[in-house]
């Protein structure tokens, strides 16, 4: 075995080179953060997976530089139609073209196609190392020390050490053993067929997400790409289907006769599984992704949740490798991630109750009731925000509190275009990677020291050219002004009127540095960094 030199160390080792964890690498590389990735595939596994993302990951892939790579490839949709047995609507859930983040609220993508271009950004980016054909045999941590990563490759087996790492390496991953963790059980688990088809044939579609409601063949159907489209089915068997059988299932959409134009792309039998790690953390050793948490996909969010996770972590791990943050701000991973991905997963378990009438004996009832509540007025755009909902109260997210207009805190900033001195570009080009202020009016001398202290820059909102979007935005939270963290939630706000943020003594020790803040990869135009007193 081989002990790599401690000149070879890594701030960070990452375990799986699939999207959640080469997006944890390019997100952490924004922060200055070098990282190893060891990924025991050498190259991409080339079936489609994942297909479908929202509004906010596409906010996630934007602050990992691949956004205009990804919009390339994608294909947005109208959104989510529940139909009967007999392919009549019962319910339909649309999608903005342009969602609270500034993007579609519901996108279709082929999942190789998005690691290619996430790999593509990894290669590029000089902070970040893929090591492919790897087999990680082991993680371990003693006490306050590094972490030590045994791998085999080709040369034979190998130690490195980091001071963190991140499993994103699934369900069956070698770092859920090393932190010990076992699963919660959300009571959902089916075995259903997937069956991803390219074809030139007339294919009858919405142009988003068709979810057949029978408990006696449940379906999902949906195009993906210009010539691809995917179903899923909950069948009474595993055999493997041939023409005929497959020809039968999808004939109210297409007809495949012999000949035809239409290329079988993969087909693949799943266990849908609905499960939350009761354990994410153990000291340096972080899960992410299906290692921390399994969906069923009625709902698209199985990978989703997944980049939320790099989302949330990584600039949090960035400020205490680099800036010598509190330890303790490791603990608002697990305390802000779990309780969405326990949402979102029930949120995938109801849906597919829907479709399937459930698995017990209450499954005629909630049939009964699902005709009655999709009738309810406004229930579709409450389900399309019900995805993002904001953070529940923690060190980072002090209680709400509500000045006669909606709360804030803990809830994401929306995403308009800008115009600052130049073409019009997003929001998040102009913030920058780390802390910063939107302000409606000039701040005062305390909430203007705090600023300082975190290195945060301060944008008026009225020279931001954004047809008073935000300004509203501020009016209708009572704010005079909001202190954003680097993945756009808001940590704090100073009340209209008020002289001071309201809860700075709450995250304040969480967040103090021990060394200067870092530049941001990105800068704010420089007519935009200024800060005026009152």
């Amino acid at each position: 075995m081989t002990v790599e030199p401690a000149s070879a160390d890594v701030p960070v080792l990452i375990v799986g080179a699939g999207p959640v964890g080469v997006t944890a690498a390019l997100l952490l590389a924004r922060h200055g953060v070098r990282t190893a990735v060891l990924e025991r595939h050498r190259d991409l596994y080339p079936l489609p997976r994942a297909v479908a993302t929202d509004d906010e990951v596409r906010r996630i892939l934007q602050a990992a530089g691949v956004q205009e790579e990804f919009a390339a490839i994608a294909r947005p949709a109208r959104g989510l139609r529940l139909l009967d047995a007999g392919h009549r609507v019962m319910a339909e859930f649309p999608r903005a073209a342009e969602g609270t983040h500034g993007f579609p609220q519901t996108s279709m993508f082929d999942q190789p196609e998005l690691e290619r271009v996430l790999r593509d950004a990894l290669a590029r980016t000089p902070e970040c190392e893929l090591r492919g054909g790897v087999e990680v045999l082991g993680v371990q941590q003693d006490g306050d020390g590094p972490v030590r990563v045994t791998y085999r490759d080709a040369d034979g087996e190998h130690v490195l050490c980091a001071d963190a790492v991140l499993g994103c390496d699934g369900a069956g991953g070698v770092t859920r053993d090393a932190i010990g963790t076992g699963w919660e059980d959300l009571r959902f688990e089916e075995r259903w067929t997937v069956v991803d088809v390219r074809t030139g044939l007339p294919v009858r579609c919405w142009e988003g997400v068709e979810q057949i409601c029978d408990p006696e063949r449940p379906a999902t159907f949906m195009r993906i790409g210009e010539d691809r489209y995917r179903w899923e089915f909950r069948l009474r068997d595993d055999a493997e289907l041939d023409h005929e059988r497959l020809r039968e299932l999808i004939a109210p959409w297409a007809d495949p006769g012999h000949g035809a134009d239409f290329e079988l792309v993969r087909q693949a039998r799943y266990t849908f599984r609905a499960r939350i790690a009761d354990r994410w953390r153990r000291g340096r050793v972080f899960l992410l992704g299906d290692a921390a948490h399994l969906t069923p996909p009625f709902i698209g969010q199985g990978l989703c949740a997944g980049l939320r996770d790099a989302h949330n972590l990584t600039w949090k791990l960035a400020r205490v490798l680099r800036q010598g943050a509190d330890e303790r701000l490791l603990d608002t991973y697990e305390t802000e991630r779990k309780p969405h991905a326990r949402h979102v997963i029930r949120l995938a378990v109801a849906m597919g109750w829907a479709m399937t009438g459930g698995q017990d004996g209450a499954a005629f009832v909630r049939r009964g009731l699902l005709g009655a509540a999709v009738r309810i007025p406004g229930l579709g755009a409450a389900a399309a925000r019900d995805l993002s909902p904001a953070l529940t109260a923690g060190p980072l997210v002090p209680r709400r509190r509500r000045w006669g207009g909606r709360p804030l805190v803990g809830a994401f900033c929306p995403q308009p275009w800008v115009s600052v001195d130049g073409p019009r570009t997003r929001l998040d080009e102009v913030l920058g990677d780390s802390f910063a202020v939107l302000a409606g009016v000039p701040l005062s001398p305390a909430p203007k020291a705090v600023v300082d202290g975190l290195g945060a820059r301060i944008l008026p909102v009225a020279e931001l050219g954004d047809d008073g979007r935000l300004g509203d935005w501020l009016r209708a939270g009572r704010a005079d002004a909001v202190l954003l963290r680097p993945d756009r939630v808001v940590l704090d706000v100073v009340p209209a009127g008020g002289r001071d943020f309201t809860a700075t003594a709450a995250w304040a020790s969480l967040l103090h540095t021990t060394r200067s803040p870092l530049p941001s990869p990105r800068t704010a135009p420089k007519g935009l960094s200024r800060s005026t007193t009152r």
